[in-house]
């Protein structure tokens, strides 16, 4: 019963192999987003360090993702 599952009436080779092409073309675009997001990251970081630290906090509270980019930097320093 399995085997014919896999077999999916002498379609499985194509549907198996669609379905780990895609895995692995899904896997490498999160991959390489994941890469481009956390070194905009570490850019946007390196930019904030510049200002004083009044304007920081100002610009701190006002946004979530500003706020949670220099929480996971400092947990980095």
């Amino acid at each position: 019963m399995i085997i014919e599952f896999l077999k999916m009436g002498g379609y499985g080779f194509y549907v198996w192999s669609s379905f780990l092409i895609v895995f692995i073309f899904c896997s490498l675009l999160f991959y390489r987003t994941r890469k481009t997001l956390k070194k905009y990251e570490n850019e946007f970081a390196k930019e904030l360090e510049k200002l004083p630290a009044k304007h920081k906090k100002r610009i701190a509270k006002s946004s979530k993702v500003i706020s949670s980019i220099l929480a996971s930097q400092n947990k980095l320093s």
